[in-house]
């Protein structure tokens, strides 16, 4: 952490306690001052940057015609408030028919309490005892795609772990599902997980009970890059039971990262605004075990409204845990996915990540004297970014040993080749 930003320089601002015009700061300041999502404090924050806007809101607390006028605020266009069932915003509904004058004045006092008590500096210093980082948008290291948001985009991201985030989102998918999950839901969460990270791929998910934590287990299992998206500071591993899994995630080189920072409570509200940060850091998001009334299904809402490709999990047609799958792919929201190829497919670059009708042309006839292990090791095989013996075992449902004893053959006959002690299919 920079040690300008937690020293005691005189404030730039009357009445402020830090120098409102440190970019940095200002960002880390919107991110206590507005509630994820909050599109009015977005649509200043984007009009005159975290620094003006902070000083507009200062003057505005006093004199809001004035100021409102003075940073030319008169003719700017706010977005519509969300219309996600329980919000996004702390903006009621009954907002999208006031005139922006009205929304900007009701704005600046939902913000003034937080105003008169806000210090980035204090949480600067939390994270910093957390060894983590600060990302703001001017970061090389924050994910562009957040952008797709517009004024509901994070002001700031508070990173515990790998703080690169632009690097690893630029290849990764989102995996979640209920809390209440089956043990089949989570079978399926950690066989996803750990085949999609042995093909490149980093598992974000939100660090929650049930699928979130399957799919985090599965890539950590894999040796494979995960983060989790949380709705509190982090500060504190929420929930409480994954403590263990979550600081293992960290240490491991994953990352746990949230828009709010040190100290915030994780209220249902934001449990509902982290959805979207989920959607628009990743490639695509697949749905593995969800109820109709699934939290889950609101990630799957964003990400079909940032076009981001949508998969689902099929289970039994008698699963209640299953039905909001199921309601995703009966209305055509979502296409079915079973295997970690077809996730990468989903959430993979045009071409390069395709599963192919026939990766092997004429392997067919190859195929039809194998035996159950070797068909089971033949599907686990990647058509790129080659896999391990233990990563083989673990998708095949083999033994490393059975695993060994069966490659070999495999090369011989063209079936699999090795390329730096990794594994995929034959050419």
């Amino acid at each position: 952490m920079a040690d300008h930003l937690l020293d005691g320089r005189v404030p730039a601002r009357t009445g402020v306690r830090f120098d409102v015009d440190d970019p940095v700061l200002a960002a880390a300041a919107w991110s206590r001052l507005a509630e994820p999502g909050d599109v009015v404090a977005g649509a200043v924050v984007e009009h005159l940057g975290a620094s003006g806007a902070l000083s507009w809101l200062v003057d505005a607390t006093t004199d809001p015609v004035g100021a409102r006028r003075a940073a030319g605020l008169d003719g700017l266009a706010l977005p519509d408030p969300p219309s996600v069932p329980g919000g996004l915003a702390a903006p009621p509904r009954a907002e999208a028919g006031q005139d922006a004058a009205a929304r900007l004045g009701a704005a600046v006092r939902r913000w003034a309490p937080r105003l008169e008590s806000l210090d980035p500096r204090r949480e600067l210093r939390v994270l910093d005892r957390c060894q983590g980082t600060l990302l703001t948008p001017q970061d090389d290291r924050w994910p562009r795609t957040l952008g797709d948001l517009g004024a509901a985009a994070p002001f700031a991201l508070w990173v515990r772990g790998r703080a690169d985030v632009a690097t690893w989102a630029a290849r990764a998918v989102a995996l979640v599902g209920s809390r209440a999950s089956t043990r089949y839901g989570e079978r399926v969460a950690e066989d996803l997980a750990a085949g999609v990270t042995d093909r490149g791929f980093a598992v974000v998910s939100g660090g929650a009970y049930g699928i979130d934590a399957a799919a985090h287990r599965g890539a950590l299992a894999a040796a494979g890059a995960t983060c989790a998206v949380l709705a509190g500071g982090v500060d504190r591993y929420y929930p409480q039971g994954n403590d263990g899994l979550l600081r293992h995630l960290v240490a491991q080189g994953g990352a746990v990262l949230s828009e709010v920072p040190p100290g915030s409570a994780p209220y249902r509200r934001r449990f509902l605004a982290r959805n979207r940060v989920i959607a628009a850091l990743t490639g695509a998001t697949v749905v593995v075990e969800a109820a109709r009334r699934s939290g889950a299904l609101s990630t799957a809402r964003r990400a079909a409204e940032l076009l981001r490709p949508l998969g689902a999990v099929p289970g039994p047609v008698t699963s209640i845990a299953s039905s909001g799958c199921h309601g995703l792919l009966r209305d055509g929201a979502a296409v079915c996915v079973t295997d970690p190829a077809e996730v990468a497919e989903l959430a993979g670059r045009l071409g390069e990540d395709a599963v192919p009708e026939d990766p092997l042309p004429g392997s067919h006839d190859r195929l039809d004297g194998l035996g159950p292990d070797e068909r089971a090791l033949w599907d686990a095989l990647p058509l790129r970014s080659g896999a391990t013996v233990d990563a083989l075992a673990r998708s095949a449902g083999l033994s490393p040993r059975r695993v060994m004893s069966l490659v070999g053959g495999f090369e011989r006959r063209g079936l699999a080749r090795c390329d730096a002690g990794r594994w995929l299919r034959g050419t």
